[in-house]
This record gives C-alpha cells, sequence and structure tokens, in this order.
C-alpha cells in the first residue's frame, strides 16, 4: 500500500476513534440538542469522506475494499455543500449503524 494511502487511513482511523469518544455515552437526544457536538461531529465525518476520496484518487481499488467509499464521498459533499439539507435523524443513524464498520475496515486495511 502506498504511503499517501496509508496516511489517509490513518486519519480516517483518527476521525474514527474521535467520534467514538465524543458520542460515548450519548443519546440522539444530546446530539440533537447540543450544536455543538453536532458541529463537532459533522466536521469528524468531513474529514472521514475527504480522505476517503483522496486516497480512492491513488489507489481506485480502494474502493472495492471499503464498501459503501463512494456514499462516504458523497455524503461528505452533502455535509459541505447541502449543508441545510442535512437531517439530525440521518446522521445519527449512520453513526449508528456504519461507524464501527468504517473503523474495522480501515483497521483491517492498516494491517496490511
Amino acid at each position: 500500500m502506498r504511503p499517501e494511502v496509508k496516511k489517509f487511513l490513518f486519519d480516517i482511523d483518527a476521525a474514527g476513534q474521535s467520534l467514538a469518544e465524543f458520542l460515548n455515552g450519548k443519546s440522539f437526544k444530546d446530539y440533537n440538542d447540543s450544536d455543538f457536538l453536532r458541529s463537532a461531529v459533522e466536521r469528524k465525518l468531513m474529514i472521514i469522506g475527504e480522505a476517503v476520496n483522496q486516497a480512492m484518487h491513488i489507489d481506485p481499488d480502494l474502493e472495492s475494499e471499503i464498501p459503501g467509499a463512494r456514499k462516504i464521498v458523497d455524503f461528505r459533499n452533502i455535509l459541505v455543500h447541502g449543508y441545510s439539507a442535512i437531517e439530525n435523524q440521518t446522521v445519527w443513524g449512520i453513526l449508528q449503524r456504519d461507524l464501527s464498520k468504517l473503523r474495522q475496515q480501515v483497521a483491517d486495511l492498516l494491517k496490511k
């Protein structure tokens, strides 16, 4: 694996770790009621999306190694450019359903 790709994978891993820490012990109500928490979470999701995008530009095969990679990038673009259309429930669902899977996929890739 190219060093540049590995760097982006480390960025994804670090942002995922931050998200896990931010959300530890939090409920949807906590998330929904806190502009500060939502802003922090959205920033880390943007970092993840951009890192996935940059890594795929360097290594297009990465798209097949991270299922949903294109959706991650697309969601990042919505966060950045279509922020007014973001629904807190949607973000929360993504975090609850997909974050741990992504973190495991990245951990597995970093072991290679």
